[in-house]
């Protein structure tokens, strides 16, 4: 059902984006970037974390590690990742297969300025083993997503 979101999301929105349905598994970024074939950095990593009175997602470059200092001088609490079953009942997608599309709920979406060094970066899609290459301009755009430093 989640990767059917993304795809309705992107055909609705006549995105002309491709997603890559791989046999092996890219739940994870080394994984990703293994059945892809880029570096790890390119993988966008999605990640849900609770804000006080809000859930949110950040993208940011595979491996990146999000600054907890950074973190709470731009959200003024503590970095709280959100459980694999909080994940799914928000997002709509499971652990390993979030992503910024075809969200369940609307979420504010923040993007790390770690992504920028790339002109073309490759998020998950929905699933454990989907994937969509899309310029950091167009993951903007799709996203609404505002850019933040809270990564190092």
């Amino acid at each position: 059902m989640s990767l059917e979101s993304v795809k309705k999301q992107f055909r609705e929105e006549n995105l002309g984006l491709e997603i890559m349905e791989m046999e092996q598994s890219t739940a994870t970024v080394e994984l990703a970037a293994r059945a892809i074939g880029v570096e790890m950095g390119q993988i966008a990593k999605t990640m849900a974390l609770a804000l006080k009175d809000r859930n949110i997602l950040i993208v940011s470059k595979g491996d990146a590690k999000i600054d907890n200092r950074k973190y709470k001088d731009y959200f003024k609490t503590k970095a709280k990742m959100l459980s694999s079953e909080e994940v799914f009942e928000i997002t709509g997608h499971p652990v390993g297969g979030v992503c910024p599309f075809g969200l369940k709920n609307p979420l504010h979406i923040y993007l790390d300025k770690s992504l920028k060094q790339y002109d073309h970066v490759y998020p998950a899609a929905g699933a454990p083993n989907a994937a969509v290459k899309i310029s950091i301009d167009e993951l903007q755009n799709i996203t609404k997503g505002t850019w933040i430093d809270v990564c190092k």
